[in-house]
């Protein structure tokens, strides 16, 4: 007759073996295709930059990055989307200030929560903004702009593909005292493409997306949108400097996984993010396409989630903008 201890002794070494099978079995992240999700249509400034970090990103992980575009909604589709998927490292969101600091203050009504449903995972960088005109509007700055506007109210108006071009939008009516007309797009390339066109005015836009253009003449800058000068573009001022004083509006990129996604992941991914990031051709490559990168620890970068809050709260009340 077997003792109890004997029994005991036998299930402990069971147990053990079933629990290294177990764990030999269970394979190391990552060992298949990674979604990134983003909150905005192919060709937009997230977009391209996305996808030359991500190639690196498959490189050093050994698997494929899919992208997966899913724009509408002021980027609540694919927040939404995100915040609903497993966290288990295989869906990945690619965002801005659009869906997880200013959205908050711009929808009536959210279904996501930009703290609560996430895990930051690492920051990747500014995406500078500039003011872009129809080249047939006979303005060479932005006060030449402003002037024209303050002679005809209500005749021109501004086109929004993101949160960052609506505040930015309603700051510079509201601070040059103008009464413009907002028309909003699901996304920057349609919107820069009535521009264009001249059905709608003015613009402001990542500079990756609308570079080209102005290079192609078919678009006219005037300013970006932070305090200083960009280092991206140094010949344009900045809209404080070009008069329009107080205005300080930049948009930044990063890395998020659903809430509760795997400390070991979030660092593994954290630290292949950022050793992309630093290396040189990387750095140029996103430089030469409008994104100022730059990136550091995943509490950094939470830390900074929870600050721009408070930022684009301040930014849309003193707007004036009310949530739709």
């Amino acid at each position: 007759m077997v003792s109890s201890c004997s029994r005991i002794a036998v299930f402990a070494v069971a147990f053990a073996g079933l629990t290294s099978s177990a764990l030999a079995q269970t394979p190391a992240y990552p060992s298949r295709n990674i979604t990134l999700v983003l909150p905005f249509a192919a060709g937009s400034g997230t977009d391209t930059t996305t996808r030359i970090i991500s190639k690196e990103l498959g490189t050093a992980l050994g698997v494929g990055m899919v992208i997966d575009n899913k724009a509408g909604a002021n980027g609540s589709i694919a927040a939404s989307y995100v915040a609903r998927a497993t966290p288990d490292g295989y869906t990945l969101f690619v965002t801005t200030n659009t869906t997880h600091s200013a959205n908050p203050y711009l929808l009536k009504t959210m279904s996501y929560d930009p703290i609560k449903d996430f895990t930051p995972i690492a920051r990747t960088g500014d995406l500078p903004f500039m003011l872009v005109i129809n080249p047939e509007i006979p303005a060479n700055s932005v006060q030449e702009l402003i002037a024209l506007a303050k002679k005809e109210p209500g005749k021109y108006s501004y086109a929004s593909g993101s949160s960052s071009a609506i505040v930015s939008g309603a700051t510079f009516a509201r601070l040059a005292g103008l009464d413009l007309l907002h028309v909003p797009y699901k996304s920057s390339p349609p919107a820069l493409t009535d521009v264009i066109a001249g059905r709608v005015s003015m613009m402001f836009v990542d500079v990756l997306t609308g570079l080209p253009h102005v290079n192609g003449k078919a678009l006219k800058a005037l300013a970006v949108t932070t305090k200083n000068r960009s280092a991206l573009l140094p010949h344009l001022p900045s809209m404080d400097e070009a008069g329009v004083k107080g205005f300080d509006i930049t948009s930044w990129q990063g890395y998020l996984g659903p809430a509760n996604l795997p400390k070991d992941i979030v660092l593994k991914l954290n630290g292949e993010i950022q050793k992309i990031i630093n290396r040189p051709e990387v750095k140029n490559a996103l430089g030469e396409r409008g994104m100022e990168a730059f990136s550091g620890p995943p509490e950094e970068f939470e830390k900074f989630l929870k600050d721009q809050l408070v930022v684009w709260e301040k930014l849309i009340a003193d707007a004036g903008i009310e949530k739709q």
